[in-house]
């Protein structure tokens, strides 16, 4: 399993980075990214933080723990430049939180997260057809999750990428360590969802393309 959307207690996450990290390790995950709520009002001090939690430890474990960051609620506008300044400041996974249908999530910041070239768009809820053209021409990977909730529109956002040619991984978003989720029980999402076995494993080959671009990037 690569999950590169989860959340430890430097935004609203339960666990310490190093619990998180071990806890994803115990049950056979590959990598994983720690990606904090952040705007322009913790950026500067959340990042940092993740990156020193993960510096201090990675010699030490054998999964690959990624720091990164998830752009929350932020005005569509701010967006560009917050993607900017995550990098800047360490993070190699730039999630943003997209528009999903159980929050009051911004008109337009779909949009405005492919625009700004963030590596995954979460949850987006029912993204509509421009903005699922414009994801696959910048590239954007969309995300099938496991939360709660957010997870009311995977059909139709796998339905719709799939019938564009828009790539799709599937992430967590966890909050607590009950979150976490085994392969095999990301394939049962990805199967509820709608989407064929036949292409199950490509999901998962996004996960993994997605981090070697952010190595090249980095």
């Amino acid at each position: 399993m690569i999950d590169l959307h989860t959340h430890s207690f430097f935004s609203d996450g339960e666990l310490i980075p190093s619990e998180l990290i071990r806890r994803a390790e115990a049950i056979g995950y590959q990598a994983i990214a720690i990606t904090d709520h952040i705007d322009a009002s913790n950026i500067d001090s959340v990042i940092p933080k993740i990156v020193q939690a993960i510096n201090k430890i990675k010699d030490y474990i054998s999964i690959y723990a990624i720091p990164g960051a998830e752009i929350t609620h932020a005005p569509p506008q701010t967006i560009p430049e917050l993607v900017k300044e995550a990098r800047r400041l360490g993070a190699k996974i730039v999630v943003v939180h997209g528009e999903t249908i159980v929050e009051p999530v911004t008109q337009g910041t779909n949009r405005a997260a492919i625009e700004a070239g963030a590596d995954i768009l979460a949850h987006p809820g029912l993204i509509t057809e421009d903005d699922l053209l414009f994801a696959k021409e910048k590239d954007i990977v969309l995300e099938i999750t496991s939360r709660k909730g957010h997870s009311l529109t995977n059909g139709h956002v796998a339905k719709e990428a799939l019938r564009l040619g828009v790539r799709l991984c599937i992430n967590t978003d966890s909050h607590s360590p009950s979150d976490l989720i085994t392969k095999t029980f990301a394939i049962r999402v990805l199967s509820g969802a709608g989407i064929e076995d036949s292409l199950i494993s490509s999901i998962f080959e996004n996960s993994k393309l997605l981090i070697e671009k952010t190595l090249r990037r980095n």
